[in-house]
């Protein structure tokens, strides 16, 4: 269980609460998370986060701490903070399985709890699914990018934070990339783990060549950073160090700078005359799933892709349309009527019907809709009575595998890098406002 305090909530929805409880306002409530549109040229979304959203949730508490703050604030009395004093959430959750596809109006999480509870935990929801969700469709669109060349996730020093490095290690990894340079997702995670070296040592050794030479000699397979100086120089240096140590003891190199393709193209035909043809090749340097679709359609002899700030911080999409809206209480639907920020009424699940392992599309139903024949439901219990069941437990390997199914599995028109159209998602008639 994670503890996490109370306090990570906007005040309005500690303002709302103490109101409703006022009011005597407890009846059971449905809120549904789901994004409202796509970025720009993507054509999917992969679900992630919920794990780490369930965690924080069965372990919100109001702390001594937290509730000696709360006093201090005028918009609160006695006898709420009391209540908080033992506040657990109580409710169920509904969602999709995390590294499944999903697309605008369907829930990435469905909340059924009292109202207070429900209203409590908005921000926590939204920060925890919003941010791992999108880092995750973003890291999905690289892969699809990469046509099968290995990713390597770099992200963790430009990440916003420390818990979103993290995130982001986590949620890159269920898309489909290989391994992290952060070691403590590789611990928490169980994520493999890579590096290479920084400029810096190269800087700071006597010359490049007796740089590499010492890198070698203490890890075998060793992959040397060869843009510090000239590219050319640096891959003779490699050469050079290779052939003296022999094989086994350099692995790769990778270049961080310049014109990727080109100079990519000019270590391979160095390594090859060198015979050298082991050697891999791996770049860096601000990478995004567009450049790296252009490098792969280029042709360029590149083994794998180093990707960082880019994909970390989904920098042309750096937030999510996410919202979180009661569409149900007391057993009445609620919705928006909001001039463009309509929402739709009443508990919903989404059924998906695919055709020869394809997702052909997707029909959101009133949660108590009977089950159409051929279609399969996405929503599932993951939490009952404030705790995580058994389906909010899976692996990450688990969670992985159905990530690559799920993008293999998306229309080729989806998965493009500039997608034009979208799913058919049929809203039913029953849930128009």
């Amino acid at each position: 269980m994670t503890p996490t305090s109370g306090l990570f909530t906007d005040l309005y929805e500690l303002v709302m609460a103490q109101l409703y409880y006022e009011r005597g306002m407890t009846a059971p409530a449905v809120f549904e998370l789901s994004a409202r549109s796509l970025p720009a040229g993507w054509g999917f979304l992969l679900a992630a986060g919920l794990q780490q959203a369930l965690a924080r949730l069965e372990g919100l508490r109001f702390g001594e701490d937290d509730l000696e703050y709360l006093a201090s604030l005028p918009q609160f009395d006695a006898s709420f903070l009391e209540r908080l004093r033992s506040f657990r959430f109580s409710g169920d959750v509904w969602a999709p399985p995390e590294g499944t596809a999903v697309f605008p109006h369907e829930p990435l999480l469905q909340v059924v709890a009292p109202l207070p509870e429900a209203q409590l935990i908005e921000t926590l929801m939204l920060n925890q699914v919003g941010v791992a969700t999108l880092i995750a469709s973003k890291a999905a669109r690289a892969v699809i990018a990469a046509a099968g060349a290995p990713l390597l996730e770099f992200g963790g020093r430009r990440a916003h934070g420390l818990d979103a490095a993290l995130t982001a290690a986590r949620s890159t990894y269920i898309a489909g990339f290989v391994a992290t340079s952060s070691v403590e997702a590789g611990r928490r995670y169980d994520i493999p783990v890579v590096g290479t070296m920084a400029h810096s040592y190269i800087l700071a050794a006597e010359d490049e060549e007796t740089a590499f030479r010492a890198f070698a000699e203490r890890y075998p397979e060793a992959t040397l950073l060869v843009d510090t100086y000239d590219i050319a120089q640096g891959v003779e240096g490699a050469i050079a160090v290779a052939n003296e140590l022999g094989a086994g003891r350099i692995g790769a190199i990778r270049i961080d700078s310049g014109d990727l393709g080109a100079e990519a193209a000019l270590a391979r035909q160095m390594l090859d005359q060198a015979g050298l043809e082991e050697v891999q090749i791996i770049v860096s340097g601000g990478l995004d799933e567009h450049w790296i679709a252009d490098l792969v359609a280029a042709g360029a002899p590149i083994d794998a892709f180093a990707a960082g700030t880019a994909v970390v911080v989904s920098d042309d999409s750096p937030s999510l349309d996410a919202v979180y809206k009661l569409v149900e209480y007391d057993g009445a639907p609620r919705a928006k009527h909001s001039p463009c920020k309509p929402s739709l009424p009443a508990r919903k699940q989404v059924h998906r019907r695919e055709s020869g392992g394809e997702i052909v599309e997707d029909w959101v139903q009133p949660f108590d809709a009977l089950q159409p024949p051929g279609w399969r439901p996405l929503l599932r219990p993951v939490m009952a009575d404030g705790r995580r069941t058994a389906a909010a437990r899976e692996t990450l390997a688990e969670i992985r595998k159905r990530a690559a199914n799920e993008i293999a599995a998306l229309p080729a028109s989806l998965r493009e890098m500039r997608a034009q159209g979208a799913l058919p998602v049929t809203i039913d008639k029953a849930l128009a406002l």
